[in-house]
């Protein structure tokens, strides 16, 4: 069964009023908690985002006390009042990570300091309280330390990490939030690609958009892929496995996927990636940039046009594309489809750059070669 830590850990995190004081994590084991058989029952077919482990982490912040009360639970249901603010107003964001297990048993994160940042800036977007990184790491940790038997050991297989924070004051004025719960679930999930990673199609929404300026495109909060789920069923009632969208104020620039970002690879080696306020900054497309920079590669963060890729394909400029994210890693991309629209070939080979770069990020992530950027946090120890 999984056990639970008896040593409570802490941290450093800040009141509303700037006074630092320990966080302390409280404990309290699981006393459901799943038999190894059955355990390793479900880590033999985990799927993605169905099964959860025995325990979850919750931190409690109020306007007065600032964060406070952090600890680690049984699993289970929220307790949460029908006028909480978050059921109403939408005033949520979440994150999401991976922990891995290498050759030697150990289990490790990667970047969760980017993740940290990035909930930071969710949080000052929607209006919620800033969750300090050292406590962010932390919580994440005495998750996994909690629950290290559901840890998949299977090849490309991991944990994943969802963090997300909820405003749960009751009440149904139109104003931020003065109690917010904060919290940590873990699922084991499966080899994204169970039969070697393979070209998608994709569709292009050109009636529907993901975010505009100004707006919350670049928090990673609920309402974003709200949005999205009804052209991503428009884009699978076409055949296609993702949806793309343009930006909300001419339709002609490329912005993301619904929940990936987008890289185009030219034939002379550029790597060419949409910039814009509205795009969720990613932590994989980060990395993979970074990795391609130290293969002496050219990157470009830019405005990218939709008809540089249609022309670019049609010419033999652009040889590869791809969309990245923690969940898939890299997905080759063979095909765009929309209305009078169809580029690439969904037969054709994933491209070798595309697949390169997919092996070396994965075999960092899972301590296959030397973790030279220092990307790598343990989380057993």
């Amino acid at each position: 069964m999984s056990t639970t830590s008896s040593t409570a850990s802490t941290s450093s995190t800040a009141t509303t009023t700037g006074t630092a004081f320990p966080l302390f994590f409280e404990q309290t084991p699981s006393e459901t908690a799943r038999a190894d058989a059955e355990r390793e029952a479900i880590l033999a077919d985990p799927g993605f985002g169905k099964h959860f482990t025995d325990h979850m982490v919750q931190i409690d912040w109020t306007l007065d006390a600032g964060w406070h009360d952090a600890r680690v639970v049984p699993y289970g249901p929220l307790q949460l009042d029908p006028a909480a603010s978050v059921l109403h107003y939408g005033q949520e964001i979440f994150e999401g990570m991976k922990a891995y297990r290498h050759a030697d048993g150990s289990v490790w994160t990667f970047r969760p300091d980017r993740n940290a940042a990035r909930l930071q800036r969710s949080a000052r977007r929607l209006a919620l309280p800033e969750l300090p990184t050292e406590d962010f790491v932390e919580s994440v940790r005495q998750l996994v330390r909690a629950d290290l038997g559901w840890v998949p050991t299977a090849a490309e297989q991991s944990l994943y990490l969802r963090p997300f924070m909820i405003a749960n004051e009751s009440f149904l004025g139109v104003r931020a939030a003065q109690r917010v719960g904060y919290y940590v679930i873990a699922s084991p999930a499966g080899a994204y690609f169970t039969g070697g990673v393979a070209p998608v199609s994709i569709w292009l929404s050109t009636q529907y958009s993901r975010a505009g300026k100004g707006g919350t495109g670049a928090a990673k909060c609920g309402g974003n892929y709200a949005a999205s789920l009804l052209p991503q069923a428009e884009a699978a009632s076409h055949g296609c496995a993702q949806v793309l969208f343009l930006d909300s104020e001419e339709g002609r620039y490329l912005e993301e996927l619904g929940g990936m970002n987008i890289v185009l690879v030219y034939k002379d080696g550029r790597l060419v990636t949409p910039d814009s306020e509205s795009i969720l900054e990613g932590i994989t497309r980060d990395s993979i940039l970074e990795l391609a920079r130290d293969r002496g590669l050219t990157v470009e963060k830019r405005r990218v046009e939709l008809s540089e890729w249609v022309d670019g394909v049609a010419s033999g400029e652009i040889t590869e594309v791809f969309a990245c994210g923690t969940a898939a890693v890299i997905t080759p991309i063979g095909r765009l489809m929309g209305e009078g629209l169809d580029v690439g070939d969904i037969d054709a080979p994933a491209g070798e750059l595309t697949m390169s770069l997919r092996q070396e990020l994965t075999d960092i992530q899972y301590g296959r070669v030397p973790d030279r950027h220092g990307w790598l946090t343990r989380l057993d120890a």
